[in-house]
Parts: C-alpha cells; structure tokens; sequence
C-alpha cells in the first residue's frame, strides 16, 4: 500500500524507441487481449451511448491508439446503431499503425495516423477518448491534453484509465504469467498502475486545465474515467 501512496514517474519499456519492432508488435497483441480480459471497452462505450444519438453522425478521435482494438469496437457498436462515423486514431509511436492496420478489418474503414494529436486541432471533432493513455503523460502533457479536448470536443470526451489501486497491482502479474503475455506486459502493467492516478487527484488537475464541468467516476474492474458531456 505505502508503494501506492504517490503516483510512479518510472518510464514504461513499451514506450523506448529502441524496442524490437517484433517485440513492439507482440506486446500491443497482447495488450489487446488485457482489454478484452479487463473489459477496458465497457466504459468508453456506455459514455458513447450517453454521448451520441442514434442514426447520426459521429466524428470521433482515438488518442494513443496502440493495437487499434477500442476503435474496432467503437467501429461495430456504431454499425448496430446505424451510425455513419469518421473514425480516426492517432498515436505517437509510428509502428502503431501499421500494427493496427493489419489487425483491422479494411471495411470498418478506421484512419489510423502517426504523430501528434494536437496537429489535429480544428478538425471538428465530435468526440475524442483515450484508453490506458494518461497514466504515460507527465503532468504538464496531461494538462495539455485535456486542454485540448475541452476546446476541440464538440459532444464530449473521455479519459478511460486505470485505477492506482494495491488489489491489480498484485493481481495482475499473477494473471499475465498464467496467460503468457509478453515480459514488458507484465512488467509494463505493473508500472501503468503505479503511475495512474486516484479520484482526489483528479479536481485540481482539472482545475489547472480549466475543466469545469468533468465527471470523475470509477468503474468495475479497477478503472478510472472521466467525462465531459456538453
């Protein structure tokens, strides 16, 4: 418990540039069956049925997209909704892509792109979420980023995280050695909870980015999020 009392600033190995491009590929697998397993897509998508109407249009970006597995399925609850959508993730790393591209669908039609989430600034964007992104910022790119999704979120957005908490941060290395994930999954998942954050951490860095109106809210199994719905 005292390990948890104050975020980790540890960098996580998946974020080095001089990671294998195998090794890179087989930990973003990997790290699309953590979702599955931890239901990381529950709460993006019950914000989006809070968020979008049905039979319109959707807008939406994707922030740190990794193995492109959350736009997948926000790509099929918009088809059982009968949604037209402009689908588009970005993400820092550049092999991201082409990872994500190989494992989609071509006709869930999904841009993938590499770079900067803030060269997209003016595009329109109805809807921006994250998943498993804040917790690898330091406070001042966090601070940055929820600026921009204040200002370029028409609907809303969504930081979908985990929750520094001492149950997963014993848990999980147990169950990613019984299902064989990737070493820096294992070791990564650790370090990804130490580094996230808890509610009361939430306000005042809210605050600092001049959100007002967010809702800061757990959901089962140990994630963290919050919404802004305008």
């Amino acid at each position: 418990m005292t390990r948890l009392a104050a975020r980790a600033l540890a960098e996580e190995q998946m974020d080095a540039a001089e990671l294998p491009d195998a090794d890179y590929a087989a930990l973003l697998a990997d790290l699309a069956h953590v979702n599955r397993w931890t239901m990381a897509a529950r709460p993006t998508l019950a914000f989006l049925d809070r968020a979008v109407s049905r039979g319109g249009r959707l807008k939406l970006l994707d922030v740190g997209f990794g193995h492109g597995d959350m736009l997948r399925r926000i790509a099929r609850w918009a088809e059982r909704r009968g949604l037209a959508t402009e689908l588009v993730g970005i993400d820092l790393n550049s092999r991201s892509a082409s990872v994500a591209g190989a494992a989609t669908d071509r006709t869930l039609r999904i841009d993938y792109r590499t770079g900067s989430y803030a060269a997209l600034a003016g595009e329109g964007w109805d809807v921006i979420v994250s998943s498993l992104v804040a917790h690898h910022m330091t406070h001042v790119e966090l601070v940055a980023f929820l600026r921009f999704m204040e200002a370029e979120a028409r609907t809303g957005w969504l930081v979908n995280d985990l929750l520094r908490h001492p149950l997963p941060h014993v848990g999980f290395p147990l169950l990613a050695r019984a299902m064989r994930w990737h070493r820096i999954v294992r070791e990564d998942g650790t370090l990804s909870i130490a580094r996230s954050y808890r509610p009361a951490e939430w306000p005042p860095i809210l605050a600092e980015a001049g959100v007002v109106e967010a809702h800061v809210f757990r959901v089962v199994p140990f994630r963290l999020c919050v919404e802004r719905l305008r």
